[in-house]
Formats: structure tokens, C-alpha cells, sequence
């Protein structure tokens, strides 16, 4: 099974390109995610990991990332190799993101209709209201 569950930090606004057999997009960017423990005395430390996003998922990336913001990425590792034009080889390893979402807390004023992975609008509906009560609960 290959699967990625990220959450950190973009390092910059994401990139967006087009390729040139058919004219896909792809947003690429990078996360600065923290290492889970910091040893005494020592700064916390963190790794820049480099994210690539296809099509609406990269859409939705380069619309609505900005750089400093928290966002989770759900996607597969994958690696690739290539050789310069000196004939060195290179290889890089990144995540191809295949669901993206905000993780940063609501900032105030900000709109409430935000369109998600699928390019659906998504919005806060009378049809669910927060409650004070637990009165009406069944359990």
C-alpha cells in the first residue's frame, strides 16, 4: 500500500504549468512538515516535501494555497529518475496529492463558500446549525 497523510506549511505559492502533449495542469509546491519530536536543547526540525498536483486537484492547489498556510495533503509517494545533458542521473522522490484541504484554523472574515478537491462549492447551510443543548441527543 502507498498512501501519504501530510500536514504542514507551504513553503511558497504553489507553481502551476501545463504540459505540452495535452495541456494538463499540474501545480507543484512544497511542505515544510514538523518533525513529531524535538530533542532537549535543540530547535524543532522540519522536511520540505515536495507536493505535485494533477488536474482539478491542482486547480484547487494553485486557486486557493498560499504560501505560510497549514494544508493537508492525502496522496502516494512516488519516484522518477532522469539523465542531465552531462549524463548524470537524478533522482527525486515526491508526493503526488490526490486530495488536498485546508488545516489552518477559520480566520475571521473570511468567506464561508470555498470550493473543495472536486471543484464543488461547498458553504455553511441552515440545514446544520450548531446547538447549545444536549437535550435533544439520543443517547
Amino acid at each position: 500500500m502507498n498512501k501519504v497523510i501530510l500536514m504542514g506549511r507551504l513553503t511558497k505559492d504553489p507553481e502551476v504549468r501545463y504540459t505540452q502533449t495535452n495541456n494538463t495542469l499540474v501545480a507543484s509546491f512544497s511542505l515544510a512538515v514538523n518533525r513529531r519530536f524535538v530533542r532537549q536543547g535543540e530547535e524543532r526540525q522540519a522536511d520540505f516535501i515536495n507536493i505535485v498536483a494533477w488536474n482539478k486537484t491542482g486547480e484547487f492547489c494553485s486557486k486557493y494555497f498560499k504560501k505560510g498556510q497549514q494544508v493537508s495533503i492525502i496522496g502516494r509517494i512516488q519516484t522518477r529518475t532522469w539523465d542531465d545533458e552531462q549524463g548524470q542521473k537524478h533522482y527525486v522522490t515526491e508526493v503526488i496529492a490526490e486530495e488536498a484541504y485546508f488545516a489552518d484554523s477559520k480566520r475571521d472574515g473570511e468567506a464561508s463558500a470555498v470550493e473543495n478537491t472536486f471543484g464543488e462549492t461547498l458553504s455553511q447551510s441552515a440545514e446544520f446549525q450548531v446547538t447549545s443543548s444536549d437535550d435533544d441527543l439520543p443517547f
